[in-house]
């Protein structure tokens, strides 16, 4: 009975995720990024908040334009803005995505800005939607930045959003 249940319930599951990812839906992420377990050979761990937009274009491949706001205690302050996809496979919740971001970042000592300069990155992502009712999600994920500048400054990392699809 326990597993008729199970069965069920993820049957279900997959009919709403399926039914979001559709043409025409749109898409609303906020999400807080690294959560502190980020790391690079230029920075140490820090935190950043994320928020990203998009439509489905077609069926399970979405059009996504982001935007990401760092302020690091040691000095780095940073904005990111980009453009992207996902491809949602739609049995299951799991996407993959990739996108190209431009940053600026800019380093300060004791109040007094020491260097500034703009990077390219492309992005690599994965992750799962875990869909808490019909449009509200979670969303875990892992992503990779590649450096266009110096390898110095690509990076992994963890985020988890909260997604709506409408």
């Amino acid at each position: 009975m326990k597993k008729l249940f199970v069965c069920l319930v993820m049957l279900a599951t997959t009919a709403l995720a399926h039914a979001q990812f559709e043409q025409n839906k749109w898409y609303f992420n906020a999400a807080v990024s690294n959560l502190g377990l980020s790391y690079s050979g230029s920075e140490e761990l820090r935190l950043g908040g994320q928020v990203t937009v998009g439509t489905f274009l077609f069926d399970n491949i979405s059009l996504l334009l982001n935007g990401e706001g760092v302020y690091h205690k040691l000095g780095e302050r940073s904005a990111t803005f980009g453009v992207g996809g996902r491809y949602y496979f739609s049995q299951n919740g799991i996407y993959v995505g990739t996108g190209v971001k431009f940053r600026h970042y800019e380093y300060r000592s004791n109040g007094e800005k020491t260097s500034d300069f703009t990077d390219g990155l492309w992005s690599f992502e994965t992750g799962y939607a875990f869909f808490l009712s019909r449009t509200v999600t979670i969303e875990p994920a892992v992503y990779y930045d590649l450096s266009f500048k110096d390898r110095d400054y690509s990076k992994v990392g963890f985020k988890l959003g909260f997604g709506l699809y409408f």
